[in-house]
Formats: structure tokens, C-alpha cells, sequence
């Protein structure tokens, strides 16, 4: 059997049955200190599949740049087959920041597939595109809520994507929701190089949360597990049901004052239930938030100060409230015994 071949990225070649940290250069802050993007890429023995997994692409959403750290450490990614490219922080200047968009005020996720002479957001758009996305068949790009925000852990598909719809139930996280791609976004950018990219939103900015941490690694390995990249030895099967949600709405402050929210993240609500409270600072007038329809919560606000408005509930449409109270339980009963999330195992 011939060797296969080195792997080149960033004018670098890493040879079979190695990995290595490449730095991409991007810029120089103003004070000419030089600003990279950092892929750390495991090229294996045999072929098979190359998948990027990225995270940070908003600088305040650090919960994937976590997962990230884990996933590297994990044994499960030895002998890996095909190639794996990590960037743990694809937006270094939010990052340093603690800001979830460029010095240029602009969103990364909204910049794609950019250029290589335009505003930075354009020229970083442009790095990421060429050097990691097209050299991939399959992405996995890690994300949170805002700050102030929480989400529950759920993957995101494009709608009548079947392959990415197997690799989500493969993924196995608690819910599975179809969002439609926005222009200018990662996925659009992707699919137009003919990379299926499937999106982890679980957590809030600037905030770690363990739930969401090992969600979002055991995850990736069941992925990896499922297109043939790693053995799966040690990573636990998706045993729990997970609830599929094919629309989504934000239920907004009725008015501004003080937000109680009396339901949290996984919680499944029946149409017309009481889901929190907004009352002004004297206690005169207070305003429910109600169920429209039923559904579970995918997300919401954290902070107790809203406007009128604001995003305070992300609800998901779910077909039946019972059997979605039962996936949700047995989830929990998984995470509790899933031998992947053992203290050994958090690096």
C-alpha cells in the first residue's frame, strides 16, 4: 500500500501519522504586534474524511474554545483516520477583546466569504474560507448565546439537509432545530465550496458551563465515530431520543422593567402557560410572557434588566409536550451515567 500523501496548509506539509500547530498570519494590531490564526491539524495514517472543527469564531463565545482544548487531549483521536484541523480561536481580536465582533465593529459570521483586499472582517473571512473550510468535506463550528444570554445544547441544520441531519442525530445532543442560513454566514460560505457544516449552539459568552463543555466534545466523537475517522472506542452511544424542533421564535419584553423568568433552558411548555413576569420597579405594573404555542426552551435572556423589546425566551415548536418532558429526562439521566463524561476524562 502506497503512503499517503502530506498534508499542506499554510505553506507547511505534515506528514502522515503527525499533527501540528500551523500559524496563519492575519494582521498586526497597531502596535505591530502580529495577530495569527492558529489551526492545529492531526493528518493520520489511513485516509479518510477531512473534517475542521472551529470555534471562536465571535471572540466572547468561549465555551467552544474549551470543548476544543478537551477534544485535543482526548485518547479517542489517536489513530485517527483522514485529517482533522482544529482552530480553537478563529477570531483572535475578539477574543483578546473579550468582544464578540472585530475592531471594525462587524461580525465575522455575517462577513463570509469575504476578500482578501477588504475591511479585516472581509480579509479573516477570506483566511478561514481558503486555508480550512475548502480543504474539508465536513465542519463542525462551535457557538454560544450572546452574553447575557443562555442556550440549551442543540445542533443546528440546514433545512432538507439529510447528510447533515445524520450527522446531527449522530451528534446526539439534547435537541436538533432547522435554521434556515443567513447570508453572508459560515454555512452559506461553506456550502458554496460543497462543505456541509453543522453548528453547536449550547451556553452563554464569556461563561463556561460543563453541561455544555461535554455535550458539545462527546459529540465531535461520535461524529468522528460515525464517518469512519476514529474507532469510537470509549465514546458512549447517543442513547437518549433527541427532539427535533423544525421552527423557532423569540418571545420579546412586553415592556421594560424587571424580568423574572419562572422556566429555564430544556424545559418543555404547553400553549398558554406562564413562562416569566416583567414588572416595573415600584410593583405597580407587571406584564406576563405566555407560551404562543407548545414548545421547549432553547434559549434565554439572563439578565434581569430588560427593555421593551428585548429577546427574553427562545422557544422551539415540539409536537407533543409529554414525550418531549421524557427525551429531555432521559437525557439528564445520560449525562449523569455517560462514562465519557467521567472526571478522568475533563483535561
Amino acid at each position: 500500500m502506497s503512503k499517503r500523501a502530506n498534508f499542506e496548509i499554510g505553506g507547511e506539509l505534515i506528514a502522515p501519522n503527525t499533527r501540528r500547530t500551523v500559524d496563519l498570519p492575519v494582521s498586526s494590531l497597531s502596535d505591530h504586534t502580529p495577530v495569527t490564526m492558529s489551526a492545529h491539524v492531526i493528518h493520520g495514517k489511513a485516509d479518510g474524511p477531512t473534517v475542521f472543527v472551529s470555534a471562536g469564531v465571535h471572540g466572547d463565545e468561549v465555551i467552544g474554545i474549551e470543548i476544543v482544548r478537551r477534544l485535543l487531549k482526548s485518547a479517542a483521536i489517536r489513530g485517527l483516520r483522514g485529517t482533522l484541523i482544529v482552530v480553537p480561536i478563529v477570531n483572535s481580536f475578539g477574543f483578546i477583546n473579550k468582544s464578540r465582533y472585530l475592531p471594525d465593529r462587524r461580525d465575522l459570521n455575517r462577513s463570509f466569504p469575504g476578500s482578501e483586499g477588504g475591511s479585516l472582517a472581509a480579509r479573516l473571512a477570506n483566511l478561514f474560507l481558503t486555508e480550512i473550510v475548502s480543504r474539508a468535506e465536513i465542519g463542525i463550528d462551535l457557538h454560544s448565546a450572546a452574553i447575557h444570554r443562555f442556550n440549551y445544547p442543540q445542533v443546528r441544520v440546514s433545512p432538507k439537509d439529510a447528510k447533515m441531519r445524520e450527522l446531527a442525530d449522530a451528534f446526539g445532543a439534547p435537541i436538533i432545530m432547522e435554521s434556515p442560513i443567513r447570508h453572508g454566514s459560515l454555512r452559506q460560505a461553506a456550502k458554496d465550496h460543497g462543505t456541509s457544516v453543522l453548528l453547536y449552539e449550547a451556553g452563554e459568552g464569556l461563561r463556561f458551563d460543563e453541561v455544555s463543555v461535554r455535550v458539545g466534545q462527546v459529540g465531535i466523537l461520535r461524529v468522528l465515530k460515525s464517518v469512519g475517522m476514529i474507532s469510537g472506542r470509549g465514546v458512549a452511544s447517543a442513547t437518549a431520543r433527541t427532539q427535533f424542533c423544525p421552527s423557532s421564535k423569540w418571545l420579546r419584553a412586553p415592556m421594560g422593567g424587571l424580568f423574572r423568568g419562572l422556566k429555564a433552558g430544556g424545559d418543555a411548555v404547553r400553549r398558554g402557560e406562564i413562562l416569566g413576569m416583567v414588572s416595573d420597579p415600584f410593583g405597580e405594573h407587571e406584564s406576563e410572557i405566555v407560551a404562543p404555542f407548545d414548545g421547549i426552551i432553547v434559549g434565554r435572556a439572563v439578565m434581569p434588566i430588560v427593555n421593551e423589546g428585548d429577546a427574553v425566551f427562545h422557544l422551539a415548536q415540539i409536537l407533543s409536550v409529554d414525550k418531549t418532558e421524557d427525551a429531555m429526562g432521559d437525557h439528564s439521566s445520560q449525562l449523569a451515567g455517560d462514562p465519557m463524561f467521567d472526571e478522568d476524562e475533563i483535561i
